[in-house]
């Protein structure tokens, strides 16, 4: 153990939260390491906090994901390409049933909202079931709620809290009948155990529940990444690559000393990287596919390809234009690509 401590204390002189990209990354790695020898990383992980209130209490739901999605166009562009396929799936629609695996502050809701109160004809009667694993879905609620008054969109909102979003069922989904739903899972389908993790298969198995919904759409966001099967040191240098490049790009938008831009890489991108270096089994979470994978799942649960529409893509291009210049948008096969360089990080299509 001497050697590993010697070696740990060199790497931890090389490397800095107020650094370089790759300093700032090389940081959460080596502790990523530190807690992988001392097993920690499951409460590392569950001590910090990305997407839960920093004051629970506000209706402004503060958060460091709130930031992060400010600052870089990776919310955004999966919150507008996932809008933009709902809003054409469900056009003709009078009552509509979205529902949400990971809600988050329901942020992706609001431009929805506010697109089909100005709709012709009036809006239709929306209803968003919003699943969440912390806390807070009472105030996305009243917030939501207050939102579609204030446009006068007859709406309800039905939070399912306390159940992980991999064991939902269709009873906790109040399903009614006559309504078109459309099915939201941006950024959390990652999170469900799958077939490497142990017998029960959570993650095909919420794909099959789901078709058996007949929804009209259901849109699909995530990172493009490797990591949920591939060995320790394959995933290790998979981390380093795909993170380097989210870290270059938050370099553009924020000074390295600025205290806001720390906070949202140590609780948003920090808790992730050490997650994925340090722990295994259950406790690894952040098991993220290629969209190549996550097309053989989809396929295999019965769904056929839903192509985003050219308007999705020229309102992304748009997004992109008040960015750094160095983001790509690439469409690929009815899906949309966004990078940072030669790199893609997130993606996002639609089935039905």
């Amino acid at each position: 153990m001497f050697t590993v401590d010697w070696l740990i204390g060199e790497l931890r002189a090389m490397v800095s939260v107020s650094g370089e990209p790759i300093q700032r990354l090389g940081a959460y790695a080596v502790e990523g390491l530190v807690a992988r020898l001392a097993s920690s990383g499951s409460a590392i992980y569950k001590a910090l906090r990305c997407k839960e209130p920093v004051l629970p209490a506000s209706m402004e739901l503060l958060s460091y994901m709130h930031l992060l999605y400010e600052i870089c166009p990776y919310f955004k562009f999966g919150y507008m390409s996932a809008n933009g396929a709902i809003a054409e799936a469900i056009k003709e629609e009078k009552r509509i049933h979205i529902i949400d695996f990971q809600i988050s502050q329901g942020t992706q809701w609001i431009t929805l909202i506010k697109a089909l109160a100005a709709q012709p004809g009036g809006p239709p009667h929306i209803r968003i079931t919003g699943i969440a694993r912390g806390g807070g879905l009472n105030i996305v609620g009243k917030r939501l709620t207050m939102l579609a008054q204030e446009y006068e969109v007859p709406f309800e909102f039905n939070a399912v809290s306390g159940v992980p979003s991999s064991e939902i069922q269709v009873e906790n989904l109040k399903i009614q009948p006559g309504e078109a739903i459309a099915v939201n899972f941006a950024l959390t389908l990652h999170h469900m155990p799958d077939e490497s993790v142990g017998t029960q298969n959570h993650r095909d198995r919420l794909l099959r529940m789901v078709k058996g919904l007949s929804p009209k759409v259901v849109t699909l966001v995530e990172q493009e990444s490797n990591t949920n099967t591939a060995p320790f040191f394959a995933r290790f240098v998979e981390t380093l690559n795909y993170y380097s490049a989210i870290f270059e790009s938050i370099d553009v938008a924020l000074p390295r000393e600025h205290k806001e831009r720390i906070n949202v890489e140590q609780h948003c991108l920090a808790r992730e990287v050490v997650n994925i270096i340090a722990c295994e089994g259950a406790e690894r979470v952040e098991r993220h596919e290629l969209l190549g994978k996550w097309r053989s799942r989809f396929t295999m649960a019965g769904f056929k390809p839903y192509p985003l529409s050219s308007h999705v893509n020229g309102t992304i291009k748009a997004l992109l234009g008040e960015y750094s210049g160095k983001y790509t948008l690439e469409e690929k096969d009815g899906a949309l690509y966004l990078g940072w360089m030669d790199r893609h990080l997130v993606s996002s299509c639609a089935w039905r």
